[in-house]
This record gives structure tokens, C-alpha cells and sequence, in this order.
């Protein structure tokens, strides 16, 4: 019997569609949802459950950012077939997607019953959220926003994509939070470091998101709430993202740090009180 009902499904859809991609943690905004809600946290189901739910955003990066990645994706193309075209930016990005993307499939496979079980505890999550802000306020800090998106090179690629992990060792932590804060340290502008997390993130989370629909299924989740989740998710983070891109283009992350702030220091009294249960 699933652990998840269709209203439940709809709600888990629209907070996974506004936090996926704002630095304040996915993953923590899901699992607190999940406890006020009752729903166990550390099911296998639930944690399957909110992998698959995130194709629904990864789907509209996709389409959001639909020409770019064609833009993409023909330079890599055209660089495989001819040794003329692989000086050229995109041909190189491509490259740098993939090679970026590996450290956190390597660390997500080892890790994966960790992952799954101690690290799923809220506490992990309270700590993670108000120690991603101290890095947030600090990138934001010392970032010289100097640097465009066609400055960016294999370097600032593999950095920003190892810092993934922090977020899929800590949830709580944010993946968006952690690879924004290494772009800004990297002094990438805010928008070319939003943007180079969004890339980045495609095939990490859809790589996640596939790989759990197996067990997803097999552990209990009926599809209708899968479906109801991911679609719902996806409406919600292509707003999300408009929002997101025009927000840093004239604003700092000193917004999100203190609303991380406040949601840890709720979180660590919520579960200090017993009201929710790690």
C-alpha cells in the first residue's frame, strides 16, 4: 500500500517545484514537509518517492532552457564529427557537464544506504541548513561577480560540480545553495553561477530520479501520486526558475540566508519539543 496519498502527492509536488532550485534546501523543505504531514521520513518509498518528483523540475529546466541546451548539445555534435568545431565553447561545455557529473554519481552509488538512513534524520537536516548559510553569506562576500558565463572553464566546472555532494551527503544543505556559493567564490556574476547550476544539475538529477523510479514503484508508491507529484512539480519550478533569474540579477542570496537561518533554528526547536520526530 503506498505511504503517500494523492493530496499529500500534490503538496510534496509544489514545495519540491519552489525549493529545487532556490538555495534553501529541496530535500529539507521536503522532509519537514513529509514529518508535519506524518509520513516517515526514512521509508525507502518516501525517499524514492521525492527522487522521482524532481524530474518534474529537472523537466523544466529542460524546456526553460530548451535552445540553450540544442545550442549545446549541436556544438558537442559537431565537435565529435569535426576537429575544427571542439575549440568552441559549447562543444567544451558539454564536455565539462559530463565530466562534472561524475564525482556525485560515484559518491550518490557508495553512499547510497548512508544516504538513505542516518543522513535522512531532520537534525542532519537543521544543521545542514544553517551551516549552508554561513558558506552562502560568505560566497556572497568574497565573490567579486566579476566573471561571466563565457568565462567559465573546466575548472570552474569540476569545483562547482563536486560541491553537489555536500548536498547529497547533507541534506539541508541545498544543492542549488552549494553550487551557486562555489560559482560566486569562483567570482562567477550571480546569474552565471545560477545558470551553471541549473546545467549542472540536469543530469544529476535526472540520472537520480530514473535510478529510483524502480524502487519507487516496487516499495509501494502507486504511480497516480507519482504522476500528480512530478507534474505538479514541474508547473511549479518553471515559475521558480523566472523568479530565480530575475531575482539575482539585482539581489543578493542575503534573503535566502536568513529565511535558512530562521527554518533551522525552527526546525532544531520542532524537534527539541518533540513536535516532529527526526
Amino acid at each position: 500500500m503506498s505511504t503517500i496519498g494523492i493530496g499529500q502527492a500534490a503538496v510534496l509536488g509544489i514545495v519540491e517545484g519552489v525549493t529545487e532550485f532556490l538555495p534553501v534546501s529541496s530535500t529539507g523543505h521536503l522532509k519537514i514537509t513529509e514529518g508535519l504531514m506524518g509520513i516517515p521520513v526514512d521509508d525507502k518509498a518516501v525517499v524514492a518517492f521525492t527522487a522521482v518528483i524532481q524530474v518534474g523540475a529537472i523537466a523544466a529546466v529542460l524546456v526553460y532552457f530548451f535552445k540553450d541546451i540544442v545550442r549545446i548539445m549541436s556544438a558537442w555534435g559537431r565537435g565529435l564529427a569535426n576537429r575544427e568545431e571542439r575549440y568552441h565553447h559549447d562543444y567544451k561545455f558539454a564536455w565539462w557537464v559530463i565530466f562534472a557529473t561524475i564525482p556525485i554519481v560515484v559518491v550518490g552509488l557508495a553512499a547510497k544506504p548512508l544516504i538513505e538512513s542516518t543522513l535522512a534524520s531532520l537534525w542532519v537536516v537543521a544543521g545542514s541548513l544553517i551551516v549552508g548559510s554561513g558558506l552562502m553569506w560568505a560566497a556572497d562576500q568574497m565573490g567579486r561577480h566579476k566573471r561571466g558565463e563565457d568565462d567559465t572553464g573546466f575548472k570552474d566546472a569540476m569545483l562547482v560540480g563536486c560541491s553537489q555532494i555536500l548536498a547529497l551527503l547533507f541534506p539541508g544543505f541545498s544543492r542549488s545553495g552549494a553550487t551557486m556559493s562555489t560559482g560566486l567564490i569562483l567570482d562567477l556574476e550571480r546569474v552565471a553561477a545560477t545558470r551553471l547550476s541549473f546545467f549542472l544539475g540536469i543530469p544529476a538529477l535526472t540520472g537520480a530520479g530514473l535510478y529510483e523510479l524502480k524502487d519507487a514503484v516496487g516499495a509501494g508508491v502507486d504511480t497516480l501520486p507519482l504522476v500528480v507529484g512530478t507534474v505538479v512539480s514541474f508547473a511549479v519550478a518553471y515559475a521558480s526558475i523566472a523568479w530565480l533569474l530575475k531575482f539575482v540579477a539585482k539581489h543578493s542570496f542575503n534573503a535566502f540566508v536568513v529565511y535558512r537561518i530562521v527554518i533551522g533554528v525552527l526546525l532544531f526547536g520542532l524537534l527539541g519539543t518533540g513536535v516532529l520526530a527526526a
